[in-house]
Protein backbone atom coordinates (compact mmCIF):
# COMPACT_ATOMS: atom_id res chain seq x y z
CA UNK A 1 0.00 0.00 0.00
CA UNK A 2 1.05 3.45 -1.15
CA UNK A 3 1.30 6.58 1.05
CA UNK A 4 -1.01 8.02 -0.87
CA UNK A 5 -3.55 5.25 -0.30
CA UNK A 6 -2.79 5.21 3.83
CA UNK A 7 -3.25 8.96 3.63
CA UNK A 8 -6.49 10.03 5.74
CA UNK A 9 -9.70 10.38 3.85
CA UNK A 10 -12.79 12.06 3.94
CA UNK A 11 -14.50 9.91 0.89
CA UNK A 12 -14.08 6.45 2.73
CA UNK A 13 -14.53 5.06 5.88
CA UNK A 14 -11.19 5.48 8.58
CA UNK A 15 -10.88 1.64 9.76
CA UNK A 16 -9.82 2.50 13.21
CA UNK A 17 -13.18 4.05 13.67
CA UNK A 18 -14.81 1.42 12.11
CA UNK A 19 -13.74 -1.15 14.67
CA UNK A 20 -15.02 1.37 17.40
CA UNK A 21 -18.48 1.16 15.72
CA UNK A 22 -18.41 -2.70 15.95
CA UNK A 23 -17.13 -3.07 19.50
CA UNK A 24 -20.15 -0.86 20.24
CA UNK A 25 -22.48 -2.61 17.85
CA UNK A 26 -21.47 -5.77 20.15
CA UNK A 27 -22.26 -4.27 23.25
CA UNK A 28 -25.93 -2.92 22.53
CA UNK A 29 -28.82 -4.76 22.51
CA UNK A 30 -30.26 -4.79 19.34
CA UNK A 31 -29.44 -3.15 16.12
CA UNK A 32 -30.66 0.57 15.66
CA UNK A 33 -34.46 1.23 15.10
CA UNK A 34 -33.60 2.99 12.09
CA UNK A 35 -32.14 -0.06 10.63
CA UNK A 36 -35.24 -2.53 11.35
CA UNK A 37 -37.34 0.11 10.04
CA UNK A 38 -35.30 0.30 6.27
CA UNK A 39 -34.78 -3.98 6.73
CA UNK A 40 -38.70 -3.82 6.91
CA UNK A 41 -39.01 -1.33 4.19
CA UNK A 42 -36.44 -3.81 2.17
CA UNK A 43 -38.53 -6.77 2.82
CA UNK A 44 -41.62 -5.43 1.05
CA UNK A 45 -39.13 -5.34 -1.89
CA UNK A 46 -39.38 -9.35 -2.10
CA UNK A 47 -42.98 -9.15 -3.09
CA UNK A 48 -41.82 -8.19 -6.29
CA UNK A 49 -39.68 -11.86 -6.51
CA UNK A 50 -40.47 -15.09 -7.48
CA UNK A 51 -37.86 -17.43 -6.63
CA UNK A 52 -38.04 -18.69 -3.04
CA UNK A 53 -34.51 -19.04 -1.69
CA UNK A 54 -33.32 -22.36 -0.28
CA UNK A 55 -30.32 -20.44 0.97
CA UNK A 56 -29.94 -16.84 2.26
CA UNK A 57 -26.49 -15.54 3.57
CA UNK A 58 -27.13 -12.15 5.75
CA UNK A 59 -24.08 -10.40 5.43
CA UNK A 60 -23.49 -8.66 8.60
CA UNK A 61 -26.75 -9.96 10.11
CA UNK A 62 -25.54 -7.66 13.61
CA UNK A 63 -27.62 -4.76 11.32
CA UNK A 64 -30.69 -6.16 11.44
CA UNK A 65 -33.32 -7.95 9.03
CA UNK A 66 -32.43 -11.61 10.33
CA UNK A 67 -36.58 -11.89 11.63
CA UNK A 68 -37.98 -10.60 8.34
CA UNK A 69 -36.22 -13.10 6.48
CA UNK A 70 -36.69 -15.73 8.77
CA UNK A 71 -40.47 -15.17 8.90
CA UNK A 72 -40.70 -14.87 4.92
CA UNK A 73 -38.40 -17.75 3.77
CA UNK A 74 -39.52 -20.28 6.85
CA UNK A 75 -38.06 -23.06 5.15
CA UNK A 76 -34.60 -21.48 4.16
CA UNK A 77 -31.18 -22.52 5.05
CA UNK A 78 -29.59 -19.19 6.80
CA UNK A 79 -25.70 -18.27 6.61
CA UNK A 80 -24.86 -15.09 8.69
CA UNK A 81 -21.61 -13.62 8.22
CA UNK A 82 -20.31 -11.15 10.82
CA UNK A 83 -16.90 -8.84 10.81
CA UNK A 84 -15.59 -9.62 14.45
CA UNK A 85 -15.61 -12.21 16.69
CA UNK A 86 -17.81 -10.12 19.59
CA UNK A 87 -20.68 -10.01 16.91
CA UNK A 88 -19.92 -13.40 15.83
CA UNK A 89 -21.01 -14.84 19.05
CA UNK A 90 -24.18 -12.51 19.81
CA UNK A 91 -25.24 -13.24 16.32
CA UNK A 92 -24.77 -17.04 17.78
CA UNK A 93 -26.83 -15.96 20.43
CA UNK A 94 -29.72 -14.28 19.13
CA UNK A 95 -30.21 -17.24 16.37
CA UNK A 96 -30.68 -20.00 19.05
CA UNK A 97 -33.78 -21.84 18.51
CA UNK A 98 -35.19 -23.28 22.25
CA UNK A 99 -35.78 -26.80 22.37
CA UNK A 100 -39.34 -26.41 21.35
CA UNK A 101 -39.52 -24.63 18.12
CA UNK A 102 -40.10 -26.90 15.19
CA UNK A 103 -37.23 -24.73 13.22
CA UNK A 104 -34.46 -26.39 15.53
CA UNK A 105 -35.56 -30.27 13.75
CA UNK A 106 -37.07 -28.91 10.37
CA UNK A 107 -33.93 -26.47 9.36
CA UNK A 108 -31.62 -25.58 12.26
CA UNK A 109 -30.39 -22.64 13.97
CA UNK A 110 -28.17 -20.62 11.53
CA UNK A 111 -24.75 -21.01 10.80
CA UNK A 112 -22.76 -18.14 11.89
CA UNK A 113 -19.82 -17.40 10.21
CA UNK A 114 -16.31 -14.99 10.73
CA UNK A 115 -15.88 -13.13 7.63
CA UNK A 116 -11.81 -12.23 7.94
CA UNK A 117 -11.05 -15.86 9.08
CA UNK A 118 -13.93 -18.44 7.73
CA UNK A 119 -14.16 -19.15 3.89
CA UNK A 120 -17.77 -17.36 2.37
CA UNK A 121 -20.97 -19.02 1.65
CA UNK A 122 -21.46 -20.39 -2.06
CA UNK A 123 -24.68 -20.74 -3.64
CA UNK A 124 -26.96 -18.83 -1.95
CA UNK A 125 -30.07 -17.64 -3.96
CA UNK A 126 -30.31 -14.78 -1.66
CA UNK A 127 -27.62 -12.69 -0.02
CA UNK A 128 -29.11 -10.18 2.00
CA UNK A 129 -26.98 -7.05 3.45
CA UNK A 130 -29.28 -4.46 5.47
CA UNK A 131 -27.16 -1.28 6.36
CA UNK A 132 -23.80 -2.39 5.97
CA UNK A 133 -22.28 -1.10 2.79
CA UNK A 134 -21.32 2.48 3.48
CA UNK A 135 -19.00 0.93 6.57
CA UNK A 136 -16.99 -0.81 3.40
CA UNK A 137 -13.24 0.62 3.26
CA UNK A 138 -13.40 -1.28 0.30
CA UNK A 139 -16.90 -1.32 -1.23
CA UNK A 140 -15.59 -2.80 -4.80
CA UNK A 141 -14.09 -5.83 -2.92
CA UNK A 142 -17.16 -6.18 -0.54
CA UNK A 143 -19.79 -6.32 -4.03
CA UNK A 144 -17.28 -9.27 -5.54
CA UNK A 145 -17.56 -11.10 -2.51
CA UNK A 146 -20.91 -11.12 -2.42
CA UNK A 147 -21.16 -11.80 -6.26
CA UNK A 148 -19.36 -15.30 -5.22
CA UNK A 149 -21.45 -16.24 -2.78
CA UNK A 150 -24.32 -16.53 -4.96
CA UNK A 151 -25.42 -19.39 -7.55
CA UNK A 152 -26.42 -18.35 -10.65
CA UNK A 153 -29.80 -16.83 -11.03
CA UNK A 154 -29.90 -15.79 -7.11
CA UNK A 155 -29.90 -11.76 -6.60
CA UNK A 156 -28.60 -9.46 -3.99
CA UNK A 157 -30.66 -7.11 -2.03
CA UNK A 158 -28.86 -4.13 0.06
CA UNK A 159 -29.45 -0.84 1.80
CA UNK A 160 -26.76 1.60 3.03
CA UNK A 161 -26.77 5.37 3.49
CA UNK A 162 -26.61 8.16 0.80
CA UNK A 163 -24.74 11.00 0.17
CA UNK A 164 -27.85 13.59 1.34
CA UNK A 165 -27.55 11.88 4.53
CA UNK A 166 -26.87 14.60 7.39
CA UNK A 167 -26.76 17.01 5.08
CA UNK A 168 -28.02 19.64 7.62
CA UNK A 169 -25.08 18.64 9.95
CA UNK A 170 -22.34 18.66 7.40
CA UNK A 171 -23.21 22.19 6.20
CA UNK A 172 -22.98 23.29 9.96
CA UNK A 173 -19.70 21.88 10.19
CA UNK A 174 -18.89 23.28 6.96
CA UNK A 175 -20.06 26.90 8.78
CA UNK A 176 -17.68 26.59 11.54
CA UNK A 177 -14.34 25.23 9.74
CA UNK A 178 -14.96 21.93 11.67
CA UNK A 179 -13.91 18.21 10.07
CA UNK A 180 -16.39 16.80 8.75
CA UNK A 181 -18.92 15.34 11.16
CA UNK A 182 -19.15 11.84 8.61
CA UNK A 183 -17.32 10.39 5.72
CA UNK A 184 -18.75 10.78 2.64
CA UNK A 185 -21.07 8.04 1.48
CA UNK A 186 -21.52 6.91 -2.23
CA UNK A 187 -24.24 7.60 -4.87
CA UNK A 188 -26.55 5.26 -5.74
CA UNK A 189 -25.49 5.70 -9.39
CA UNK A 190 -22.01 4.40 -8.66
CA UNK A 191 -23.17 1.66 -6.22
CA UNK A 192 -24.84 0.13 -9.69
CA UNK A 193 -21.37 1.14 -11.63
CA UNK A 194 -20.03 -1.65 -8.92
CA UNK A 195 -22.85 -4.16 -9.42
CA UNK A 196 -22.08 -4.23 -12.89
CA UNK A 197 -18.15 -4.09 -12.84
CA UNK A 198 -18.18 -7.28 -10.20
CA UNK A 199 -20.34 -9.38 -12.79
CA UNK A 200 -23.95 -8.51 -11.90
CA UNK A 201 -26.69 -8.09 -14.34
CA UNK A 202 -29.94 -6.09 -13.97
CA UNK A 203 -29.30 -3.61 -11.34
CA UNK A 204 -31.63 -2.09 -9.99
CA UNK A 205 -31.45 1.57 -7.31
CA UNK A 206 -33.80 3.20 -5.63
CA UNK A 207 -33.53 5.67 -2.88
CA UNK A 208 -35.53 7.70 -0.13
CA UNK A 209 -35.25 10.61 1.48
CA UNK A 210 -36.28 10.53 5.77
CA UNK A 211 -36.60 13.50 8.03
CA UNK A 212 -36.21 12.65 11.40
CA UNK A 213 -36.79 15.18 13.76
CA UNK A 214 -35.77 15.04 17.83
CA UNK A 215 -36.79 16.97 20.91
CA UNK A 216 -32.66 18.20 21.45
CA UNK A 217 -29.53 18.21 20.47
CA UNK A 218 -28.69 15.14 22.88
CA UNK A 219 -31.28 13.42 21.62
CA UNK A 220 -29.84 13.79 18.08
CA UNK A 221 -26.78 13.23 19.49
CA UNK A 222 -27.38 9.72 21.35
CA UNK A 223 -29.12 8.59 17.90
CA UNK A 224 -25.83 9.54 15.89
CA UNK A 225 -23.71 7.80 18.06
CA UNK A 226 -26.20 4.47 18.12
CA UNK A 227 -26.01 4.71 14.30
CA UNK A 228 -22.29 4.52 14.04
CA UNK A 229 -20.46 7.66 14.94
CA UNK A 230 -17.90 9.67 12.65
CA UNK A 231 -15.72 7.05 10.66
CA UNK A 232 -13.98 9.87 8.28
CA UNK A 233 -10.49 10.11 8.14
CA UNK A 234 -10.05 13.83 8.67
CA UNK A 235 -11.92 13.66 11.91
CA UNK A 236 -9.83 14.85 14.97
CA UNK A 237 -8.12 11.70 17.08
CA UNK A 238 -8.67 13.97 20.56
CA UNK A 239 -10.64 13.58 22.90
CA UNK A 240 -13.50 16.87 22.53
CA UNK A 241 -14.20 18.56 25.69
CA UNK A 242 -16.97 20.09 27.28
CA UNK A 243 -16.92 23.47 26.47
CA UNK A 244 -17.05 21.89 22.55
CA UNK A 245 -20.22 19.85 23.34
CA UNK A 246 -21.69 22.52 24.94
CA UNK A 247 -20.82 24.42 21.44
CA UNK A 248 -22.07 22.04 19.23
CA UNK A 249 -25.51 21.50 20.92
CA UNK A 250 -25.90 25.49 21.04
CA UNK A 251 -25.63 25.53 17.45
CA UNK A 252 -27.74 22.68 16.46
CA UNK A 253 -30.48 24.20 18.80
CA UNK A 254 -30.11 27.12 16.61
CA UNK A 255 -31.57 25.28 13.84
CA UNK A 256 -34.67 24.45 15.36
CA UNK A 257 -37.77 25.12 13.65
CA UNK A 258 -40.47 26.59 15.16
CA UNK A 259 -41.62 24.30 17.35
CA UNK A 260 -38.47 23.68 18.87
CA UNK A 261 -37.80 20.38 16.99
CA UNK A 262 -34.48 19.62 15.03
CA UNK A 263 -34.60 18.40 11.68
CA UNK A 264 -32.33 15.72 10.33
CA UNK A 265 -31.92 14.02 6.53
CA UNK A 266 -31.65 10.82 5.56
CA UNK A 267 -31.01 9.71 2.28
CA UNK A 268 -31.75 5.70 2.57
CA UNK A 269 -30.49 3.78 -0.84
CA UNK A 270 -31.67 0.09 -1.74
CA UNK A 271 -29.84 -1.99 -4.22
CA UNK A 272 -31.05 -4.97 -6.23
CA UNK A 273 -29.00 -7.17 -8.71
CA UNK A 274 -28.68 -10.68 -10.77
CA UNK A 275 -26.01 -13.02 -11.02
CA UNK A 276 -26.40 -14.29 -14.30
CA UNK A 277 -25.26 -17.31 -16.21
CA UNK A 278 -21.18 -17.04 -16.69
CA UNK A 279 -20.12 -15.91 -20.20
CA UNK A 280 -16.54 -16.91 -21.63
CA UNK A 281 -14.30 -14.52 -23.34
CA UNK A 282 -13.74 -15.46 -27.27
CA UNK A 283 -10.25 -15.93 -28.05
CA UNK A 284 -8.48 -18.58 -29.83
CA UNK A 285 -7.91 -20.59 -26.78
CA UNK A 286 -10.61 -20.31 -24.04
CA UNK A 287 -10.86 -22.31 -20.94
CA UNK A 288 -13.84 -22.96 -18.92
CA UNK A 289 -14.06 -24.81 -15.59
CA UNK A 290 -16.28 -27.74 -15.05
CA UNK A 291 -18.60 -25.70 -13.17
CA UNK A 292 -19.03 -22.68 -14.97
CA UNK A 293 -19.87 -25.00 -18.37
CA UNK A 294 -22.73 -26.38 -15.83
CA UNK A 295 -23.97 -22.97 -14.78
CA UNK A 296 -24.25 -21.77 -18.17
CA UNK A 297 -26.06 -25.01 -19.93
CA UNK A 298 -28.31 -24.78 -16.83
CA UNK A 299 -31.98 -23.23 -17.60
CA UNK A 300 -32.42 -19.96 -15.85
CA UNK A 301 -35.44 -20.34 -13.57
CA UNK A 302 -38.19 -18.58 -13.94
CA UNK A 303 -38.14 -15.31 -12.32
Amino acid sequence: MNAAARAPSASRPDAAAVAAVLRRAARAKAAPWLHGEVARRMADKLDFIKLTPQRVVEWWGFSGGGPALAERYPQAERVIVEPTAALQQRSREAARLPWWSPRRWQVGAPQVLLDSVEPPPQAAQLLWSNMMLHWADDAPATVARWFDCLAVDGFVMFSCFGPDTLKELRALYRRLGWPAPGHEFTDMHNIGDLLVEAGFADPVMDMEQLTLTYASPAALLEELRGLGGNASGTRGHGLCTPRWRRRLEQELQSMAGADGRLSMSFEIVYGHALKPVPRVRMAEQSSVSLEQMRQMVRKPRDR
